[in-house]
């Protein structure tokens, strides 16, 4: 008791003891942060949730169909879609509107299976469409289709394992026994963490043929059989044979599908019926949009979506006398009319992810379908060996039924049947339970003769059965078996047309501007003028606005690139040969207007290049300097517009364009100034750095400007060259601030 009151002495209050380390950061290593938070969230999203196993399902696919299986969907009528969630919550622990959007997906009103698995009624959207909603489930309803009777055929035949729920409260499958290869008849995408998977979907019909054929000779050329995939959507699948070959041998490539359309002559209109799988109806017409609006295309008078109850239909209204041949070919080349699906056939084998080609693919298949029916033969043969177990006892008793009878009418106590027909009989318990059980009507000689009958059919049946889990090639002749009567029961024509002979559309050559030398003007208020040296002599004086000058001019070619900086941060590029050719005598082109600025945006200095060799400098009031490398403004493609030309963090006082390294003059508010030899200053690629502090500049003070420095401006040059960066300047001498006023 002593030492428990010290212990308690020396022990602090709750409420006056701080927590310890409260506050403290310690350092973790990135590695075990890795290994012990993320890496568990990364596989449960590979293994549960992202790809599909080898039966060609998902979890939350197998446990929708598996929760529709045991309502009895398969063969009765529909029920509401919002009962069938609801029951599915029971085995899968997540949201209504989740489980929901995933059973629409696989319905068969919303086009996205080419077989689908869910027969719906009501509104289920289209896979086709972004903007056509599906209805809630309280409003649709839902059964299984009759290719479901494939997947649940083997089920109550130990064909595969059964585990807990996530309440332990049911049993669920861990694959579905499917008899054909579901895997590669319905499309599957996924992304998981660090890996994806997308599987097109192929031809039932010619999935099995591939299959039976592979089973049959493990050297078949999958080419041959498998001619290619076919999407529910339809549309025109361009064969390449080598990448055909790379996808079914890697299971890695992509294949181009170009939409399917017909020319009515009547209205001048072009119907398209089928897109690729990988767009949508609204995403092609915002494109078709966007180039009639950009003036790329100039054919397309107006483009509607007449998509009704009997599918799909975007109509495009032609301009009088075009091509309509012509004009698909450019929209194939510049919209989603025609787009590549990317295959990455990534499959769990074994809760291990492979990215497998065609022949690996099946031959896993295959191997699992072999255990499925092993496993199923082996339960049949077991229910039969024990029903021919319980027949062999029934036939002892025919040798003597009345001695059956007498045995049990001379028993004193129920529970001595069992055992004083075991002694009488030779039989075992089983048999004798079974014996006992029989009715009294039943203790006839045809009753028994006619049940003793079956034993001969059972031996043999059996028999057969232990021959086939024997025998290897056996069992792969069950599989090609049910694969033929699936081809043949659910086989189906392509939807998809494969194009093995098609014209390359090559990009159009552009025509080239003519080259002529020109000069170029850029004033103060934004004007620009494109003067070629012929009529630039015969001219007098620039035609300006009240108050404009001319503060840049250049020597160049009509191929050359214009870049004009605006005062908001961003470059609008154009060419000299975009611009006609004017006189000094006009005002020129208002760059504004001309090139689409943004509302209240200017432009503040101009850049020429022919082929962005050079650098980019930009002087900032915090006294920094900013040098880009001109190739960082080089687009692939003919972009007009650049966001983020320059760090807008600090206010600009000027820029300048130069070939190479040059020597900029820069001047304070205080009246310092400094020569800046730009090779001093590393390059960036980084178009909106923030610069490299050049001028020191305290207070009130900043850099007022930024010029290139001319040869002999100031009488000593050396004394306003820096020893180390960055410096304060220094104060002009007085012949070097005249001579500046007076240049100025």
């Amino acid at each position: 008791m002593a030492k428990k009151k010290e212990e308690t002495k020396k022990r602090p209050s709750t409420s006056n003891a701080s927590i310890e380390d409260a506050g403290v950061v310690r350092p973790q290593p990135i590695t075990e942060t890795l290994i012990h938070n993320y890496m568990p969230y990364a596989m449960s999203v590979i293994v549960s949730r992202a790809i599909p196993e080898i039966d060609g399902f998902k979890p939350s696919h197998r446990k929708i169909l598996y929760t529709m299986y045991r309502m009895g969907l398969l063969t009765g009528g529909r029920v509401k879609s919002a009962n069938a969630v609801g029951e599915v919550m029971k085995l899968h622990p997540h949201g209504d509107q989740a489980i929901y959007e995933t059973m629409v997906r696989l319905a068969k009103g919303n086009e996205s299976l080419l077989h689908p698995y869910v027969d719906s009624k009501g509104n289920f959207g289209k896979a086709y469409s972004r903007d056509m909603a599906f209805a809630a489930p309280r409003y649709t309803e839902v059964k299984l289709t009759p290719i479901c009777q494939e997947l649940f055929a083997d089920l109550d035949r130990d064909a595969v394992d059964m585990v807990d729920s996530y309440d332990g409260k049911m049993k669920e499958p861990t694959l579905l026994p499917v008899s054909f290869p579901s895997i590669l008849v319905n499309s599957n995408v996924g992304i998981a963490v660090g890996m994806a998977s997308s599987i097109c979907p192929f031809n039932l019909a010619e999935v099995c043929e591939t299959a039976i054929a592979l089973i049959r000779d493990p050297d078949h050329p999958v080419e041959s059989s498998l001619k290619g995939p076919d999407f529910p959507t339809g549309g025109i699948v361009l064969y390449d044979p080598a990448e055909t070959a790379k996808i079914y041998e890697t299971g890695r490539g992509s294949f181009r599908v170009r939409s399917r359309y017909r020319y009515d002559k009547g209205p001048n209109c072009i119907e398209i019926t089928e897109i690729p799988p990988t767009t949508t109806v609204e995403a092609i017409i915002d494109k078709l949009v966007e180039l009639v609006k950009g003036g790329k295309i100039r054919e397309i008078a107006d483009v509607r979506d007449e998509t009704d109850l009997n599918g799909l239909k975007l109509t495009i209204d032609c301009k009088r006398g075009t091509d309509p041949d012509a004009l698909m070919k450019k929209l194939f080349r510049l919209t989603p009319l025609e787009d590549s699906f990317s295959c990455n056939f990534n499959v769990l084998i074994g809760l291990t992810p492979r990215v497998m080609g065609i022949r690996e693919l099946l031959g896993e298949w295959t191997a699992f379908r072999l255990e499925c029916v092993r496993r199923r033969i082996h339960f049949e043969m077991t229910r039969k060996e024990e029903k021919l177990h319980l027949l062999k006892g029934l036939s002892r008793i025919l040798l003597d039924i009345d001695k059956a009878i007498r045995i049990v009418r001379e028993t004193e106590e129920e529970r001595e049947v069992v055992p004083n027909l075991m002694i009488g009989f030779g039989i075992d318990e089983l048999q004798a339970e079974f014996v006992a059980e029989i009715r009294l009507r039943q203790l006839n000689r045809e009753y028994i003769l006619k049940r003793t009958e079956e034993i001969a059919e059972l031996e043999a049946g059996i028999a057969e059965m232990k021959e086939t889990l024997a025998s290897r090639s056996r069992l792969l002749g069950v599989i090609v078996s049910e694969l033929k009567t699936v081809a043949k029961k659910y086989g189906q024509p392509r939807k998809s047309e494969i194009l093995y002979q098609f014209e390359e559309e090559e990009e159009p050559v552009e025509q080239e501007a003519p080259d002529y030398p020109v000069h170029l003007f850029f004033t103060r208020e934004g004007y620009f003028k494109k003067i070629t040296p012929q009529s630039w002599r015969m001219s007098g004086e620039h035609k300006l606005k009240e108050g404009d000058e001319v503060v840049e001019t250049f020597e160049t070619t009509n191929r050359a690139q214009l870049l004009f900086f605006s005062d908001r941060g961003q470059v609008y590029k154009a060419q000299a040969s975009d611009f006609e050719d004017t006189k000094a005598s006009v005002l020129g082109d208002f760059i504004p207007a001309k090139l689409g600025f943004d509302e209240g945006e200017n432009a503040v200095y101009l850049a020429v290049t022919t082929d962005y060799s050079g650098y980019l400098f930009f002087g900032f009031e915090n006294g920094k300097i900013a040098k880009v490398e001109l190739s960082s403004y080089q687009t692939k493609t003919r972009r007009r517009k650049l966001t983020g030309a320059y760090s807008m963090r600090d206010p600009l006082v000027g820029i300048f364009c130069a070939p190479g390294d040059c020597t900029l003059l820069l001047t304070a508010t205080n009246g310092r100034m400094l020569l800046l030899d730009t090779a001093r200053i590393a390059a960036k690629t980084v178009r909106d750095t923030i610069g490299v502090q050049v001028l020191a500049v305290k207070g009130k003070h900043h850099m007022a400007s930024m010029i290139p420095y001319r040869e002999g401006r100031l009488a000593n040059p050396h004394r306003y060259t820096p020893r180390s960066l960055p410096a304060a300047g220094y104060q002009p001498q007085q012949e070097d601030l005249m001579e500046q006023i007076t240049l100025e």
